[in-house]
C-alpha cells in the first residue's frame, strides 16, 4: 500500500474539537501538543469524554487550539474565548457542562472513562441513561498518556469511501493522519502488525483496528448528529480488534511511533 497524506489533526484537549494541521512533529507520546489536556469531574475524578454522550457530549461544541508550545485557546459554543492557563476557565467550562470540572494536564494515574455501549446509544438516542463501563486510559502509550489507547489514529480515504463518506466527515472519527490511496475497501484492516514510514523521517508501528464508539454519531461543531456514522461500520466493517472484544464495527487503525520526527501534510506513505 502506498498513499500520502492528506490530513493533519491535533486535539489539544481530549473530547474537544480540534485543528487541521499543515505539519507538525511527533514521538512517543503522539503528536505534538495532541490531547494534552483533559476535563476532569470533580464530584467523580472520571476523565470527560463524550463517549459517555449524555453527560459530555457538550465538549464536542468546544474548539480547542493550540497558539503556542504551552498554551491552549478554547473557543467555546456562545462564541466565548479563553486560554488555558486561566483561573476563569474551569468556571466557564463548568457552567458548559452542568458539572465541577477542571482542565488539566495531569490525571491520578488510575483515573477511569466512562464509555457508554454504543448499540444503548443507537438504539436510545444520546441524551438517554444507558449502561457504561469505566475504561482506563492510554493502554499502550506511556504513563500519564491522556489518549484513549495508542499515541496515533489513521484512517485511509478508502475506509471513508467504503462508508459512503466525504472527507467533510473525518473530524467524527478523530484521526491525527488521514492517508489518501487509491486502494479501495477497509485496507486499514490488512495493517495490522506492519511498519509504515511517513515522509523522510517517520516510523509508525500499526496495532490494531479502531473500534468506534458513539462519539461520531454526535454533533461536531457544525457537523450534525448522524447515528449512520457508526451504523455503516457496524454494517460493513466488524471486525475483532483484540480477542477479548469480539467483532467490533471499526474505523482507522491505531499505532504507535517507532521513530519520530518531522510530519506534513503531502508526505509519501509506504511500507518499510
Amino acid at each position: 500500500m502506498h498513499g500520502q497524506v492528506a490530513q493533519l489533526w491535533r486535539y489539544p484537549v481530549k473530547s474537544m474539537l480540534g485543528e487541521p494541521l499543515p505539519e507538525t512533529t511527533v514521538d512517543g507520546r503522539g503528536m505534538a501538543g495532541d490531547r494534552r489536556l483533559a476535563v476532569l469531574d470533580r464530584e467523580t475524578g472520571r476523565v470527560g469524554s463524550a463517549k459517555r454522550p449524555r453527560r459530555w457530549s457538550a465538549l464536542l461544541g468546544v474548539r480547542a487550539t493550540g497558539d503556542a508550545p504551552d498554551r491552549v485557546r478554547l473557543t467555546l459554543p456562545d462564541g466565548s474565548v479563553h486560554a488555558h492557563p486561566d483561573h476563569r476557565l474551569d468556571a466557564a467550562l463548568s457552567g458548559l457542562l452542568g458539572r465541577a470540572v477542571t482542565l488539566t494536564d495531569t490525571v491520578p494515574a488510575d483515573a477511569l472513562l466512562d464509555r457508554a455501549d454504543p448499540d444503548a446509544v443507537l438504539a436510545e438516542g444520546p441524551d438517554a441513561d444507558v449502561p457504561v463501563t469505566g475504561n482506563p486510559l492510554g493502554g499502550v502509550a506511556p504513563a500519564g498518556s491522556l489518549v484513549d489507547f495508542a499515541p496515533l489514529h489513521l484512517v485511509t480515504t478508502a475506509s471513508l469511501d467504503a462508508l459512503g463518506l466525504p472527507l467533510a466527515a473525518v473530524p467524527r472519527y478523530r484521526p491525527n493522519l488521514v492517508v489518501a490511496t487509491d486502494a479501495t475497501g477497509f485496507v486499514e484492516n490488512g495493517w495490522p502488525g506492519r511498519e509504515l514510514r511517513i515522509g523522510a523521517e517517520v516510523v509508525l508501528r500499526v496495532l490494531v483496528p479502531t473500534p468506534r464508539c458513539a462519539v461520531p454519531t454526535l454533533a461536531h461543531g457544525v457537523l450534525p448528529r448522524d447515528p449512520e456514522a457508526l451504523r455503516r461500520p457496524a454494517r460493513r466493517n466488524r471486525v475483532v480488534p483484540l480477542p477479548e472484544l469480539g467483532a467490533q464495527p471499526c474505523v482507522g487503525v491505531y499505532a504507535v511511533v517507532v521513530r519520530g520526527g518531522r510530519v506534513a501534510a503531502g508526505d509519501r506513505v509506504e511500507p518499510v
